[in-house]
């Protein structure tokens, strides 16, 4: 049993000093804020979870039914009912992918709930984005002259696909996005879904205690799941949000602690969902002059995180960072709210709120935290719930201790807002009539070495940002354009590689590409790391990787891609990753993922996947290690493309 890594991670964990720690030089500062007030956070309760459990960290540990908890030892090479490694790693896999799917799929039942409200009269939201209901609308075969009334049907589909339990055919969503090639791959392994919760509710009972215990057939089971989470989760999500509160488009704002404003009245928006944001954005503009009787310059409205990013990619809304900021923009002292809907909230975020005057302010019925105050978003009365809120955070900044006040200085200009859309119309003005031709043309030429996908979480076992960042700016160096979602596209985003001037750090190559169209589109030029927004938007990417592959008349695992989630940190990341290996697309992890303890396993994820689904997993520790796995990828799929 192989336990080098874990020992060499605590070792790292247990001996790194605060520069260490991260490369936002706005958290390196709050950091020592919080030690000198005495403030526990993420990375103290990380140093006191030394040392981990070696079993768990392999993932040959069950504890799903009651005769154990169980262990494969060097003395007990299967638990109490027989499974042995194998089994139990496969299991906790798909039970890890299950977790993701179950919270991707819950976001797109609720939007839609909500574009069903909203088409009925029943809620105050309105259809942003009309060509693009129509267009959806038309794709999945559904037709009526009413706006309203093409919504509500388009709301129900999408609600059905969730809900259907009968085995009566392939999603909907699955035959809107994914290409052909991959609909009938999928078929042939038997890990096409008919729906997304009968998907769900079978992977858990296939892992109870007495079923499956085929490692392989649990692996499928998660292959199975995490299409359900690219499509019933990511793409759904993304499409009727793009319905609701319309399609991003390129818009430049600012990423960074110093986004906050002390003499404003500072709401930070934290989540995943912008259905409560976007009207937190309404109430703060119409709340206005309250906010200057109360002493206020103003309302300043910033986001973390997912939800940060939906409303930085249609409202132009600031970001004050990701999820690894979320506990010390608190200790600026200049926060009056932070205003959480639900998918990486940490419960420390009370406690820190206790130190200073900033309100805690949980809206989901799925989120509750001791110490917050719960005002819980009912969708037909969104427009005084949100006005409630903003209100509070008015009243919280009367409450401010302005001794307590230390804003860093730390920002950065951000282009952010891309979307296959945004994107094509850029291209028309190069080429109209084949809009994908100038960048089929830059990748055949070789100015465009391949794609790269960075994107999900941060993780504080590893060096804040660092891998974001490092990897991004060694990629880009050799001519491969990035694109970015999530907590990632905050790390970028801080660190000024998604800006025009940033395509200064390309290779010539790219560099010219970014010139080009950054003219076309009356900039400089684009950046060298795209913001494509949060952690749904994936779905865009597969969207322009499919849109990509088409044009070429090849499938996507026969692209130059590559993806990475390197400091992933939650469930949805990994069966957001093993999506995209469905897709085709080699996909980089780190840290290492809780499968060591299987060789079977690992070998299926590392090695045997590239043979049936053109995708695999891979791992990369430094960002040198990585990029030098990704750019061998990419010119041996460069070199059978173009051969």
């Amino acid at each position: 049993m192989d336990t080098s890594p874990i020992v060499k991670e605590r070792e790292n964990i247990l001996s790194r000093k605060i520069e260490d720690i991260t490369i936002d030089e706005a958290n390196l500062e709050l950091l020592k804020v919080a030690k000198e007030l005495g403030i526990e956070t993420v990375f103290d309760r990380l140093a006191k979870q030394q040392p981990r459990c070696i079993y768990c960290y392999l993932g040959v540990s069950c504890r799903i039914c009651a005769m154990g908890p169980c262990k494969i030892t060097n003395k007990a090479d299967k638990g109490v009912c027989g499974a042995n490694a194998d089994v139990m790693v496969a299991r906790n896999l798909l039970r890890n992918i299950l977790g993701g799917t179950s919270s991707h799929v819950d976001h797109a039942r609720h939007v839609a709930m909500v574009l069903l409200e909203a088409a009925e009269g029943l809620a105050p939201y309105k259809i942003k984005d009309v060509e693009k209901l129509k267009r959806i609308a038309e794709k999945l075969g559904i037709h009526a002259d009413d706006t309203n009334e093409l919504a509500k049907k388009v709301a129900l589909l999408a609600l059905e696909d969730i809900g259907r339990s009968i085995d009566n055919g392939t999603m909907a969503w699955i035959k809107l996005h994914a290409p052909e090639e991959r609909i009938e791959t999928w078929k042939k392994l038997g890990v096409l879904p008919s729906g997304a919760s009968v998907t769900v509710v079978e992977g858990m009972h296939r892992t109870s205690m007495g079923n499956d215990a085929d490692p392989v057939n649990l692996v499928l089971g998660a292959v199975k799941a995490s299409i359900v989470d690219g499509y019933a989760g990511l793409s759904m999500s993304t499409d009727l949000q793009d319905i609701l509160f319309g399609t991003p488009k390129p818009k430049f704002s600012e990423a960074g602690m110093g986004v906050l404003e002390e003499d404003y009245v500072n709401i930070a928006c934290h989540g995943h969902v912008p259905i409560l944001s976007e009207k937190i954005v309404e109430a703060a503009e119409e709340l206005e002059e309250e906010a200057k009787k109360a002493g206020a310059k103003g309302i300043n409205v910033v986001g973390i995180c997912c939800t940060g990013n939906e409303i930085l990619e249609r409202q132009g809304i600031r970001v004050v960072g990701n999820e690894l900021n979320s506990e010390l923009v608190i200790a600026t002292g200049a926060l009056d709210a932070i205003v959480v809907d639900y998918q990486c909230i940490y419960p420390s975020l009370a406690e820190i709120a206790k130190c200073f005057h900033t309100k805690l302010i949980t809206t989901s019925p799925i989120v509750k935290i001791p110490g917050a105050e719960h005002i819980e978003l009912d969708t037909k009365k969104a427009d005084e719930i949100a006005r409630k809120i903003v209100r509070k955070a008015i009243e919280s900044f009367k409450m401010r201790d302005k001794s307590k006040i230390k804003i860093p200085k730390f920002k950065a200009k951000v282009l952010a807002g891309f979307s296959v859309e945004s994107l094509l119309e850029v291209l028309e003005k190069i080429s109209p009539e084949d809009p994908l031709k100038p960048v089929i043309d830059a990748v055949k030429s070789g100015d465009i070495r391949g794609f790269a996908a960075i994107v999900g979480c941060n993780n504080p076992k590893v060096k804040h940002d660092y891998m974001h960042v490092e990897i991004a700016k060694l990629l880009v160096k050799n001519d491969v354009l990035v694109i970015a979602t999530g907590c990632a596209a905050h790390a970028h985003a801080k660190a000024g590689l998604m800006v025009p001037e940033g395509y200064k750090l390309a290779g010539d190559g790219l560099r010219k590409v970014l010139k080009a169209l950054g003219s076309a589109a009356g900039l400089e030029a684009l950046p060298p790391v795209l913001h494509f927004g949060s952690c749904v938007d994936n779905s865009r990417i597969g969207d322009l990787l499919g849109a990509i592959a088409d044009r070429l008349g090849v499938s996507i695992k026969d692209l130059p891609v590559v993806a990475s989630a390197p400091e992933y940190t939650t469930e949805k990341a990994m069966a957001i990753g093993t999506w995209a290996v469905a897709l085709g697309v080699p996909t980089h992890v780190n840290p290492v993922p809780r499968i060591l303890g299987s060789e079977l396993v690992t070998k299926l994820l590392t090695e045997e996947a590239e043979k049936i689904l053109g995708g695999f997993f891979f791992i990369g520790e430094t960002p040198e290690e990585t990029v030098e796995k990704m750019l061998k990828i990419i010119d041996e799929r460069r070199k059978k493309l173009f051969s």
